[in-house]
């Protein structure tokens, strides 16, 4: 009989915080700009700089341990933890070890099977280390400090996860609950949120953990589900030939659909914590707690439900517009000043969605103002401009942020409503289309259709089509 495996899986999750300036001074933290060009003394590690605490980022830090239901420590500190790499200018990352800012905590999740909470053991403050760069050509590596210094939150799961679709929902919850926070964009793509699975296997059943591995280089959700599968089915095979699994840190190859062993897992002791003797530690008053509290925004669980309470909409609509802040901002605003819900849903769920995939972009991507959009939705309203041109127009509000009103007017696109006008274009239409005349004298009913659709087509789709199919009656009668 074959044994049954399952995975243990937990994460640690790095997060680029939105700071203007890094940790602990006062250069850039802006992505890209030219190789250490957002450098200083202190974020190179120079003798004798000495490192002052930014106060946004224990903001920002309280403010996702709140949201992630976390105990807060009011008295936390800074540690030293020692490694020697090209990327690390200091030899050694300033970080939390001992008391970290908060701890115990975790979140609910959704997937297929049901709903399931994932604990969440601490999440702590650091500073990031820099990037190297692989000079194949000169054969040699270069060192760019620029992200050296840039301000992190690292949030470490308690080992809950089984399956790929549950890390996925859960990175997506913790993405999602950050991002209304405003804390971090979490692009995966450009680094500000990246992810480590720890995983191990054991048989069904079993109480005991099996060896775990580190997967490292996870840079989109597919990545981090075809990894976790890959370790999986690697480690079952190990166990099966009566091998080992090594407690290792791996490296995935996304593209060859691999990893490889990077380096043997170091345990805290050989990172030789000790207090950072720079940096005082963090008191955190229950006054500042508290305000940070009363200033926590309104969250996707807290806003699906008042969608459910306040606007007529379909659940589908609900969960794919607060699937993203922006989008559910751009709602909002729309909404507020037009009135109109279920006609600003519509736009954004089927114009904008088809107009983003047709252009490879995000929702948080979209550029154009709520304040078009609503003018929009009340030109089409009002009988102003009819849908086959109010989708031209939104074509060029969402590429351009155009003025729809202006962009009307300046291209005579406004219905067509003077009966003279529309009773000259049927005239027209019913002498050069004899045929379709008699075909809807002798009952064939797509004959109205056709000829309507003639008439739009004559008047550039700019009349209203109620009153066409009125005055072509008329026309058809006589």
């Amino acid at each position: 009989m074959n044994k049954q495996y399952e995975t243990v899986i937990g994460l640690e999750v790095h997060v680029e915080l939105a700071t203007k300036t890094k940790i602990f001074c006062a250069c850039s933290t802006e992505f890209g700009g030219a190789p250490n060009t957002h450098t200083c003394p202190v974020c190179t590690g120079m003798p004798g700089s000495l490192p002052v605490l930014n106060k946004q980022v224990v903001e920002y830090a309280m403010a996702v341990g709140l949201a992630t239901n976390c105990v807060m420590n009011q008295y936390c500190k800074f540690d030293r933890k020692n490694y020697f790499y090209p990327d690390n200018p200091q030899n050694y990352q300033i970080s939390q070890l001992y008391l970290p800012i908060c701890h115990d905590g975790g979140i609910e999740i959704e997937t297929a099977a049901g709903k399931k909470w994932i604990g969440i053991h601490e999440i702590h403050m650091e500073e990031d280390a820099g990037k190297l760069v692989h000079d194949e050509w000169e054969n040699c590596s270069l060192v760019d400090y620029n992200r050296s210094g840039v301000p992190l939150i690292e949030i470490v799961s308690e080992p809950d996860m089984r399956t790929a679709d549950e890390v996925i929902a859960y990175l997506d919850k913790l993405r999602l609950i950050i991002q209304y926070l405003g804390a971090s964009d979490c692009k995966l793509q450009e680094g500000s949120m990246r992810a480590d699975v720890n995983l191990s296997v054991r048989e069904i059943g079993s109480r005991e953990l099996g060896v775990r591995t580190e997967m490292k280089n996870l840079n989109s959700f597919k990545a981090i589900a075809r990894a976790i599968e890959g370790e999986k089915a690697r480690q079952i095979e190990l166990i099966e030939e009566g091998k080992e699994v090594v407690q290792e840190t791996r490296r995935w190859d996304d593209n060859k659909e691999y990893s490889y062993a990077m380096r043997s897992k170091e345990d805290a002791k050989d990172y030789r914590y000790f207090p950072e003797p720079d940096l005082v530690p963090v008191v955190i008053s229950d006054k500042w707690l508290e305000r940070v509290r009363q200033n926590q925004p309104e969250l996707r669980d807290e806003k699906r439900l008042r969608y459910q309470r306040e606007y007529d909409i379909p659940e589908y609509d609900i969960n794919l517009l607060t699937s993203s802040k922006k989008l559910a901002d751009i709602f909002e605003h729309t909404i507020a000043l037009c009135h109109k819900p279920k006609e600003v849903s519509n736009w954004l769920m089927v114009e904008t969605m088809r107009l983003l995939k047709e252009a490879d972009l995000e929702p948080e991507d979209i550029t154009f103002s709520p304040i078009h959009l609503s003018k929009l939705i009340d030109l089409v309203d009002s009988g102003s401009i009819n849908r086959t041109v109010a989708k031209e127009v939104f074509e060029h509000i969402f590429k351009e942020d155009i003025d729809p009103e202006r962009y009307v007017e300046e291209n005579g696109l406004a219905v067509v409503k003077d009966e003279e006008i529309i009773y000259r274009a049927i005239e027209e239409v019913l002498r050069v289309n004899e045929q379709s005349v008699k075909d809807y004298h002798a009952g064939k009913t797509k004959a109205m259709g056709f000829l309507v659709g003639q008439t739009m087509k004559a008047l550039k789709g700019k009349a209203d089509p109620g009153m066409i199919n009125t005055i072509l009656r008329e026309a058809l009668e006589k």
